[in-house]
């Protein structure tokens, strides 16, 4: 299902600004490319990768980027996932465990951004494998879009969730 992201109020975070340098015949020749992670802390989250000769341009593209890439969260009552779930992209590997109310947001760098912007308020998580920041960054969206609710486990396995969760 695609998102519409002119329906939503988007807020945006620069994860990392990486200044690429090409050597000619004249000098140096520089370059930004930006990693920027969007939401709307209420479930949606999207994360793109711009690049130009100058800072704000890439910013302005990586953020453009970020919103065809948007996805919707699964969130619990208390804000967190309903189950663990461990998101892969490339050799990064983010582990994200559902917590308690009042437990807060307890993870790194890349991962934080995403999961603050996702509007996720209680949940705990592990970066394993590469911390190259654009993978974890995607492997923590990957992970958050293929948690699932109970609803949608029961409908696959054809039971209620009543007789599910036992």
């Amino acid at each position: 299902m695609k998102i519409d992201p002119s329906t939503l109020d988007l807020k945006d975070k620069v994860v990392t600004i990486n200044r690429v340098t090409k050597v000619v015949k004249g000098g140096r020749t520089f370059r930004f490319a930006a990693l920027v992670v969007v939401g709307d802390g209420n479930g949606h989250v999207g994360c793109g990768m711009g690049k130009a000769a100058e800072i704000p341009d890439a910013i302005r593209k990586g953020k453009e980027d970020a919103m065809k890439n948007i996805i919707k969260v699964n969130m619990n009552d208390v804000d967190s996932i309903f189950h663990e779930v461990k998101g892969v992209y490339g050799s990064a590997q983010v582990l994200l465990m559902p917590a308690a109310e009042g437990t807060g947001v307890i993870a790194g760098g890349p991962a934080r951004s995403v999961l603050e912007l996702a509007g996720v308020r209680n949940i705990r998580t592990k970066s394993l494998g590469s911390n190259n920041k654009r993978n974890v960054v995607s492997a923590t969206i990957e992970g958050l879009s293929r948690a699932t609710t109970p609803e949608e486990v029961a409908k696959l396995r054809g039971l209620t969730v009543e007789e599910l969760l036992g």
